[in-house]
């Protein structure tokens, strides 16, 4: 892709973390975007913050729920009628429950599954045509617990660990239409996942921003050459 100026992202989950911080960096390279999340209201005062901080009016905020099909539909619509175009979808919406198999009740086991896994699924069925058209880029945002499991982490093991898979099979399911994909897997970062709420002990963690410059920096990159998948992890962890 290599310029990133008035190309047309999409980004789930994009109101805050990870999402917003990607938002941030692609609009710092005159990019347009779009970020969704399943409350109207956070995806609106999270738009109005991005384009304050900006100084771009390009910014759309579009309620979703990414285990939702139609929603993943109607963003799409909503973005080809405001901008007439879609290069960058980066699916980056997410939720973790935590706790032994015994404990993790079908409703928590759904809601990981339905979200990380499928809601994926339905992010790039809905945008395919449209990326495939301006040979653009789907990223994904997958996670270190894609590769390492750890106990209590069944559900969250389950759904990163298929979204990895899923995201390098789609790989070459579109690598020959000009599509490009990646997945970056984060380790710890200093983000509200989980309602954890980001403070001064996070600063040995990867910053939002960080995963923001690897976006950028995948987009800019030569289109013939990949990075697939990007393993990122704090380079200074605390000790125990």
């Amino acid at each position: 892709m290599e310029k990133i100026e008035n190309k047309v992202a999409l980004i789930t989950g994009g109101s805050k973390g990870i999402g917003y911080g990607i938002a941030e960096a692609l609009l710092a390279q005159g990019a347009k975007v779009a970020i969704t999340s399943r409350s109207e209201e956070a995806a609106l005062e999270a738009a109005q913050s991005l384009k304050k901080s900006s100084g771009s009016e390009n910014v759309l905020g579009l309620k979703s729920d990414v285990r939702n099909y139609n929603d993943h539909e109607a963003c799409v619509d909503a973005i080809i009628q405001k901008w007439g175009q879609l290069d960058v979808v980066v699916a980056n919406a997410g939720v973790g429950r935590f706790g032994s198999v015994e404990d993790i009740t079908v409703e928590q086991w759904n809601e990981v599954i339905e979200t990380n896994l499928t809601g994926v699924f339905y992010t790039i069925k809905s945008a395919v045509e449209q990326l495939k058209k301006q040979k653009g880029y789907f990223i994904t945002i997958s996670s270190l617990a894609g590769t390492n499991f750890f106990a209590g982490g069944a559900a969250y093991n389950a759904s990163k660990f298929g979204l990895t898979g899923f995201s390098q099979a789609v790989m070459l399911d579109l690598r020959q239409s000009g599509v490009n994909v990646s997945t970056i897997m984060p380790g710890s970062v200093a983000t509200y996942f989980n309602d954890h709420k980001p403070n001064k002990d996070d600063f040995w963690k990867i910053q939002q921003e960080d995963i923001g410059q690897i976006v950028v920096d995948l987009l800019e990159m030569n289109p013939r050459t990949l990075p697939s998948k990007i393993e990122v992890r704090p380079s200074q962890p605390p000790t125990k």
